[in-house]
C-alpha cells in the first residue's frame, strides 16, 4: 500500500489512521533518510494514540522514549546505534516480544515504533509493519506499507477498506 503526503500534517493525519487500526502489542519500522518524515509519523500515532504529539520527539540521544495513551507507546530511534548488540543493554527483547515476557499470548499494552530500523540489522522483529518513507520533493513524501506476518497484512487490509 502506498500513500503521498504533501505535509507534515498530513503525515501526522496517515499515522492518527494507522493507530486507528492498532491493538496494542504491534511493532511498526520507519525507514527513509534525515528529514524524511519519520518522526512526523510517529507523533501522529502517538496522537491516535491519545498522547499530545508535543511530547512526541526523536529519542536520538537515549535511544527510547516510553509515553502514556490509549497504549504506551515504545518509540525507539536507533539513529546513533553503532552495533546493534549495543540494544541488549536496554533488554530489547521486553519491547519487542513482550508476550513472551509477561506471559499473555498475543497480547501487550503496547504499540513500539522503531525508527532507523536497518540499525537493527540480526535483531530485527520476525514480524512488523515497515513504513518506508521516501523524498519526493520539499513537501511531497511517498509512504510505502508493507507487512510481515498476518497481523500487519490485516492491519493493511483494514487501512485499504477505510480509504474506500
Amino acid at each position: 500500500m502506498e500513500k503521498l503526503s504533501s505535509s507534515a500534517s498530513q503525515t501526522r493525519k496517515i499515522g492518527k489512521e494507522l493507530a486507528g487500526n492498532l491493538s496494542g502489542g504491534e511493532i511498526i519500522l520507519l525507514s527513509g533518510p534525515l528529514g524524511a518524515g519519520k518522526t512526523i509519523l510517529a507523533k501522529g500515532i502517538a496522537q491516535g494514540l491519545k498522547i499530545d504529539k508535543d511530547d512526541v520527539n526523536s529519542p536520538t540521544f537515549v535511544l527510547l522514549k516510553v509515553h502514556k495513551g490509549k497504549f504506551f507507546l515504545q518509540h525507539f530511534d536507533l539513529y546513533r546505534l553503532r552495533d546493534p548488540q549495543d540494544i541488549f543493554a536496554l533488554g530489547y527483547e521486553e519491547y519487542f516480544y513482550p508476550a513472551e515476557y509477561i506471559g499473555q499470548q498475543g497480547y501487550c499494552d503496547a504499540v513500539t515504533i522503531i525508527e532507523w530500523p536497518e540499525r537493527l540489522k540480526f535483531l530485527r522483529p520476525k514480524e512488523f509493519l515497515k513504513v518506508n518513507l521516501i523524498l519526493k520533493n520539499k513537501n511531497k513524501r511517498l509512504l510505502k506499507f508493507s507487512a510481515k506476518g498476518a497481523t500487519y497484512r490485516k492491519i493493511l487490509e483494514s487501512m485499504e477498506k477505510d480509504k474506500k
